[in-house]
C-alpha cells in the first residue's frame, strides 16, 4: 500500500512540474518575443490592455540605427521629424507623450492611431502644443518586430522615457472590437 501511496504522489508531482513548466512556457511566450513575425495588429487583438512589452527595452540604443530606418521608412519624420525632434506634430524626444509612455499604450498608439485609442476609452493624459491625430500605422508597418524596433528607437532618443516603459499612464476598462 506505502509503494502505491507513494507512486500516486510521485506521479501527481510530476504532472504538477510538468503543467507549471508549461505554464511558465506560455507565459514567456506571451508577449512579445523578438523577431515576431505577427502583424501589428493582429498582436492587439490577442494581447490584453497592458500586456505589450518590448522585447528590446534591455538595450534599445542597440537597435537605434536600426530603429531609425524603420522610422524613417515608414515616414514617422513627415510628422515628428527626422531625429523625433518634432514638427508638425509633438517630438518624440521629450517627456511628454499624450496618451502615456508606456510599451502597451505606444504601441497601440501607433498601430491604430489616437482617434480609434479615444473609441476604446483612452483619453490625453498630457498636453503638447501640437496634438494633431495620430494616424493609424498597423497595417504598413507589416510585422510586430518592426514596431518594437521603432520603439526603441525612439526610446533611444529619449531615454528617460525608458522609466515608464511597464507603468500604463491609463487602463481603459474594455477595448472595442
Amino acid at each position: 500500500m506505502r509503494k502505491i501511496i507513494i507512486g500516486v504522489l510521485t506521479v501527481a508531482f510530476v504532472g504538477a512540474m510538468s503543467v507549471f513548466a508549461g505554464t511558465a512556457k506560455a507565459e514567456d511566450e506571451a508577449c512579445c518575443p523578438k523577431d515576431d513575425q505577427t502583424p501589428p495588429l493582429e498582436l492587439i487583438k490577442k494581447t490584453p490592455i497592458g500586456g505589450l512589452h518590448n522585447p528590446y527595452n534591455d538595450d534599445p540604443a542597440a537597435l537605434e540605427e536600426v530603429g531609425q530606418k524603420k522610422y524613417l521608412s515608414y515616414s514617422c519624420n513627415g510628422c515628428h521629424g527626422g531625429g523625433g525632434g518634432g514638427g508638425m506634430c509633438p517630438p518624440l524626444t521629450n517627456d511628454t507623450f499624450v496618451y502615456g509612455a508606456d510599451d502597451d499604450t505606444l504601441f497601440r498608439l501607433i498601430a491604430e492611431g489616437s482617434d480609434e485609442l479615444q473609441k476604446q476609452g483612452y483619453t490625453r493624459v498630457r498636453k503638447e502644443i501640437v496634438t494633431g491625430p495620430m494616424p493609424p500605422f498597423g497595417n504598413i508597418i507589416k510585422t510586430s518586430d518592426d514596431m518594437w524596433k521603432v520603439i526603441s528607437f525612439i526610446r533611444a532618443k529619449n531615454p528617460s522615457s525608458m522609466k515608464d516603459v511597464d507603468k500604463p499612464a491609463q487602463t481603459p476598462g474594455s477595448k472595442t472590437e
